[in-house]
């Protein structure tokens, strides 16, 4: 059986990043698919966070991790890509509340926000808390139809 994949998408600001979450994800049995940045230098992080949700929109990923400085730009591409519901997490219950009442299926984290050490469990919330349902599925349904009316 193929393991799940998940988008890893990130600006400059969200490159180191990549060593802690590469490990957490990898041990949670996920494949990651790395979107970049690949470098350092400075660049653009609507480019990467579109790629990250085209592949959660296509099947490609069930899953999007976005990491740029603040994660406010990040969230706002994200959100530009039909069917993406990135949700901005700085804490493990906001992570948990994204997955549990939103059916968030993209996690964009700002590296000047959220420390390293507070990334695994943050990680692991989003990832192991299920959608809800109940009342929150007709908010979300809204949010689809919206979406696809406009």
């Amino acid at each position: 059986m193929m393991s799940k994949k998940i988008a890893y998408a990130c600006d400059h600001r969200g490159l180191d990043y990549k060593q802690v979450i590469f490990p957490v994800l990898k041990k949670l049995g996920y494949e990651v698919e790395d979107c970049g940045t690949f470098s350092g230098d400075s660049c653009d992080y609507p480019d990467f966070m579109f790629m990250a949700g085209e592949k959660v929109v296509q099947g490609e990923c069930v899953y999007a991790i976005g990491v740029c400085h603040s994660g406010i730009g990040s969230t706002i591409a994200a959100n530009k890509v039909k069917g993406i519901r990135a949700a901005l997490c700085q804490s493990v219950e906001e992570a948990k509340l994204s997955r549990a009442h939103n059916d968030a299926n993209m996690l964009v984290l700002g590296s000047a926000f959220v420390k390293e050490d507070l990334l695994e469990e943050l990680i692991t919330t989003w990832l192991n808390t299920p959608f809800e349902g109940g009342r929150h599925t007709r908010r979300v349904d809204k949010i689809r139809q919206y979406e696809t009316k406009h």
